[in-house]
């Protein structure tokens, strides 16, 4: 089976990453694009999804590379048309919306996969093996990077729903609530909003595990120079670190694995299965942790910030 897919919002993130994952994964192909802006070669184009649905009747799956604040309304809209979709993360602009689509989706009988791109970092399943026969007695997470070098030109992250400095930040939580085999909840958090924007540029969040652990979490979006993707896990045997986005693993200070990033070409053949068996893979762990952070934060007014 070949699932002819077409995607929405040809953006940064899917000419950087979507489109390359596409071609190297077999099963699928991209035969469509809709966006309002941009066009992609070797397909057909159209300024959105209906115009899609349209003229690709025989269309299996959508791709959703949207801004999160509009994805709730053209994901229902692929769903009610009969088609399998992908969901860039994060999955919506809120909880609610996405048990919305999946009870759709279920509905419908047909695939909604709410993509976690970190997860399938090289070292992550490898960690996850590790902490399973172990305590957790601390975890450090550190979560520092440039905005003006992955978000340059994109205003929607700093609007209500484009979720600031935690639209990297979930990558972190989404690793933290895959690797760690219990809940997590949020204790403390405080938002360091600019005083000319409507979402954090900064973050620091306090958390424990259902046994006790604490977790301190801090995100920044002003980072120069290298950029910092780090996980520290200290145990009852023994010490773990995550860095570069988890594809590389160190224990007790010896790196086991340093592996190129493959997180989109991983998230493409899970999407294949998926579709195959008409199954759905949504987990909003992570997505609710950032939901807790604006509901009980405090926000901490900060300089206005230029990008």
């Amino acid at each position: 089976m070949m699932i002819r897919a077409g995607l929405v919002g040809l953006g940064k993130i899917a000419r950087d990453q979507h489109l390359p994952a596409i071609d190297k994964v077999d099963g699928i192909a991209l035969v469509a694009v809709a966006s309002r802006n941009a066009q992609a070669e070797g397909v057909q184009n159209y300024p959105d999804l209906g115009a899609m649905l349209a003229g690709e009747p025989d269309l299996d799956a959508v791709i959703l590379c949207q801004p999160p604040q509009v994805r709730y309304a053209t994901a229902r809209q692929a769903l009610l048309a009969g088609k399998h979709v992908f969901l860039e993360k994060p999955p919506g602009a809120t909880v609610s919306e996405v048990e919305a689509l999946t009870a759709l989706a279920r509905q419908k009988n047909v695939t909604l996969y709410a993509s976690w791109h970190s997860r399938y970092a090289a070292a992550v399943a490898q960690a996850k093996s590790w902490i399973a026969d172990r305590k957790v007695e601390r975890i450090d997470i550190q979560w520092r990077e440039d905005v003006r070098h992955w978000h340059p030109g994109q205003p929607w992250i700093w609007e209500a729903g484009g979720f600031g400095v935690f639209d990297p930040g979930i990558n972190a939580l989404s690793i933290l609530t895959e690797i760690v085999g219990e809940p997590i909840t949020l204790l403390s958090a405080e938002l360091e909003v600019p005083s000319n924007k409507q979402a954090p540029i900064g973050a620091t969040l306090g958390m424990a595990t259902a046994s006790g652990a604490a977790i301190d979490t801090v995100f920044d979006w002003r980072q120069t120079g290298p950029q910092t993707w780090d996980i520290a896990v200290e145990t009852d045997n023994g010490s773990l670190l995550l860095s570069e986005g988890g594809n590389t693993l160190r224990l007790d200070g010896e790196v086991q694995m340093k592996a190129p990033d493959e997180e989109y070409p991983a998230m493409y053949r899970r999407f294949v299965d998926l579709v195959e068996r008409r199954a759905i893979d949504v987990d909003t762990a992570p997505l609710r942790l950032v939901a807790d952070a604006f509901l009980c934060g405090r926000h901490c007014p900060t300089a206005a910030f230029e990008d």
